[in-house]
């Protein structure tokens, strides 16, 4: 089973110097391809010391247009991302292969031993319930298979159903969501994904792109306006969108108690996507096989 691994790159020199290596070392015969995502810093002056592919955008476009660039150049039926602030354990490939020898499974995550501050956090299960009018994520505990969604930052999928599914929609684009919606059509396609706890990888979240480029405010913006993205894209049964739209006043109106700026901007931030996603949803609803009740049942 041949296996390409994607590392999306953005001024992660440093880190490049510092987990490349170690990705080279755990992936044995891998296909690895970095695709770099218009760095101003020496990332590119650094990659010609590997031997590695190296693919680069002209423009910044965010991760699930760099993502989607690399799996498409992809040669290997396995594609695993990982970010440049991850590094792998060794022999973290075999679990995790061992799951696609069924043909229906899409995607398998990694336990992420998740630097934080001073702390190991275990992650890469995620759990979701539907919530006052959304899916309301959380991290779930790891001695358990099923999963909500695979992490785009550490985790392995099947190129076949990556391309049948369009791979990561890009509406998400600079970051956030994109592997929990794909994931998430997926489970509704009728694919199965997973969690496998033995497949490590070490993740230092702090020392990623997306702390380094945009402010905490910017980052909170995106996050509620994916949020809303994620509802308006995927959630088909009838009695949750009319909880969506009953619970948007409560929504709106705490915000407002919470001086929330980044909640309003992050909504108006959707709603001028609203044609767009209309689009896609058309798009991705003809594969749908399950009804969304049965998704957060099986998480």
């Amino acid at each position: 089973m041949k296996v390409s691994i994607i590392i999306p790159n953005y001024n992660g020199a440093e880190l490049l110097k510092k987990n490349l290596p170690k990705v080279m070392t755990a992936s044995g015969n891998a296909e690895i391809i970095v695709v770099d995502d218009c760095s101003t810093d020496n990332s590119i002056e650094i990659l010609e010391d590997f031997p590695v592919s190296v693919i680069r955008n002209e423009k910044n476009l965010g991760f699930s247009p760099t993502v989607n660039k690399g799996v498409k150049e992809a040669s290997g039926e396995i594609v695993v991302l990982l970010n440049t602030d991850v590094s792998p354990e060794k022999d973290f490939l075999i679990p995790l292969l061992d799951h696609f020898k069924d043909e229906k499974v899409f995607a398998v995550g990694c336990m992420d031993k998740s630097i934080e501050g001073s702390k190991t956090v275990l992650r890469g299960r995620g759990l979701g319930k539907w919530e006052r009018g959304f899916l309301v994520h959380r991290r779930g505990d790891v001695d358990k298979t099923n999963t909500l969604w695979v992490n785009g930052g550490s985790g392995a999928f099947r190129k076949s159903i990556w391309e049948k599914l369009g791979g990561f929609n890009e509406l998400y684009s600079p970051f956030y969501w994109e592997d929990i919606d794909i994931s998430y059509r997926a489970l509704k396609s009728g694919y199965g994904i997973f969690f496998e706890q033995k497949s490590i990888v070490i993740h230092e979240h702090e020392k990623g792109a997306i702390k380094n480029k945009y402010s905490q405010f910017n980052i909170k913006t995106i996050a509620y306006r994916n949020q809303f993205i994620f509802v308006w894209l995927n959630i088909t049964d009838f009695s949750l969108v009319l909880s969506h739209i009953f619970w948007l006043s409560y929504h709106f109106i705490n915000a407002i108690r919470r001086k929330d700026s980044a909640f309003f901007l992050g909504f108006m931030k959707a709603l001028l996507l609203f044609v767009k996603i209309l689009e896609s949803r058309r798009k991705i609803k003809g594969l749908f096989k399950r009804k969304d009740k049965e998704i957060f049942i099986l998480s």
